[in-house]
């Protein structure tokens, strides 16, 4: 599958698609799905805009408001988190996650879902210590300081997202902290000059993002916030535990996780080769095939700038889908977007803990934790797919609707003079997030 990474988006909806359908044009090729790592700027409306947390010379609605209102219609199926500038109001409705516009879908506050097989999992904001214990204390109306802790990141969301099976795809916005020093430092140095005091003190990054890194080993981990592009690449220790009766020198051994070792191979039966010259006799050939590793041996980190001429904002990958997926056609419709039922589970089983207040009340220990989601991942799976047609489809689910009135498809711009005053009513429950609920 064919999947364009966006580093910040900064509200530049128009020129993003744009710039992928160059590319489709010049490579020849189809891009099945977008994938955009924060600073997304979902402004539906001036009140919208006075909740971003930037100096006032920099709020701009930019182009989210015209495939909201249905103006303009998202080409390919798109999925975002928040970062640090953003519609924090809206986003806060779609805590859970849910439609933002048609065909373009906000992953929550943390979240993950599966795309063709592929999960896809990630987080929103920024870290900052002395918000990441709290609960989720901000009241709307937002004063200054709640418009800024609204987008930090919180224990509650990383607690969840350590509980997955390792995805194939995590997004942030953030880098996990230190990653710098696993791809090439010295030219970031030399792009970034300014990262040097922040890298020798250990304060580039995120040390909670770090801890899912080396937890979860995903395959493959999408950033932005630095306005640069960087590549790096994390090895991961070999998990896989030792038989009963293996040694360490035959685990070593599984060099090529895809190969069938056959006993004995240059010995055929001669009776089978006369009924059957065309046919391979292989003895005990099952007892031989080694499993797959049950995690990737590395994650491979790339973060990309923001939406710019001649920045490095914009990637297409090819990334495989899972082989049961490789079976069916493909969907004229584009990829399906479906529920991940281990992320209904552990969403379950955390929502005794989910605080409104500046208290958050003590976690369960892992082990309890992965009881509890063990035990809801039961009832999920009882419960979910018969109301969704025996399927885990998101679309089957959740809907897009209207909340706040948008603003004209023509009318945009910074906010300045009469237009400012202009009043919405801009905070609302919205139905995405009842329906999780």
């Amino acid at each position: 599958m064919k999947i364009a990474v966006q580093g910040c988006c900064h509200g530049d909806l128009d020129a993003i698609y744009d710039h992928i359908a160059k590319l489709e044009n010049q490579n020849g090729y189809k891009v099945d799905l977008l994938l955009i790592c924060g600073d997304f700027q979902a402004m539906r409306n001036w009140s919208d805009l006075k909740v971003m947390a930037v100096p006032e010379k920099y709020k701009e609605i930019k182009d989210f408001h015209k495939y909201y209102s249905g103006a303009r219609q998202a080409p390919i199926l798109t999925i975002v988190i928040g970062g640090n500038h953003e519609a924090s109001n809206y986003l806060w409705e779609l805590y859970y996650g849910g439609w933002l516009a048609p065909n373009i879908y906000f992953l929550g506050h943390a979240g993950s879902v599966i795309v063709n097989g592929l999960r896809i999992s990630g987080v929103s904001g920024i870290y900052k210590d002395h918000d990441f214990r709290l609960g989720h204390h901000e009241k709307f109306p937002y004063d200054n300081s709640a418009q800024r802790s609204i987008y930090h990141i919180r224990e509650y969301c990383v607690r969840k997202l350590s509980l997955l099976p390792q995805p194939d795809i995590f997004i942030s916005h953030d880098w996990p902290q230190s990653i710098e020093h696993y791809g090439d430092l010295q030219r970031l140095l030399r792009h970034k000059k300014h990262f040097k005091a922040d890298i020798d003190n250990g304060r580039l990054g995120s040390p909670p993002l770090m801890g899912l890194l080396k937890t979860l080993k995903p395959k493959r981990w999408f950033a932005a916030h630095l306005h640069t592009r960087f590549e790096a690449t994390v090895p991961h220790a070999d998990t896989r535990r030792l038989g009963d009766n293996e040694t360490e020198a035959e685990a070593s051994a599984v060099i090529n996780p895809d190969e069938i070792m056959i006993e004995n191979e240059d010995v055929m039966d001669k009776d089978i080769l006369k009924n059957n010259p065309d046919e391979i006799a292989l003895s005990d050939e099952e007892q031989h095939v080694q499993p797959l590793p049950p995690v990737a041996p590395v994650t491979k980190f790339l973060a990309l700038d923001k939406c710019l001429p001649r920045r490095r904002f914009l990637e297409v990958v090819d990334i495989p889908t899972p082989s049961f997926n490789q079976t069916k056609l493909p969907s004229p419709a584009g990829p399906t977007l479906s529920f991940d039922p281990v992320w209904l589970a552990i969403t379950r089983a955390f929502h005794p803990y989910f605080s409104l207040s500046r208290m958050q009340a003590a976690f369960p220990s892992e082990t309890h934790a992965r009881a509890l989601v063990e035990c809801e991942l039961k009832w999920v799976n009882d419960n979910v797919p018969h109301k969704l047609d025996g399927g885990w489809a998101i679309l089957d689910c959740q809907k897009f609707v209207v909340t706040a009135p948008p603003i004209a498809s023509l009318e945009s711009g910074k906010m300045k003079g009469a237009i400012a005053q202009r009043k919405y009513l801009s905070f609302m429950c919205d139905v995405n997030t009842d329906l999780i609920l």
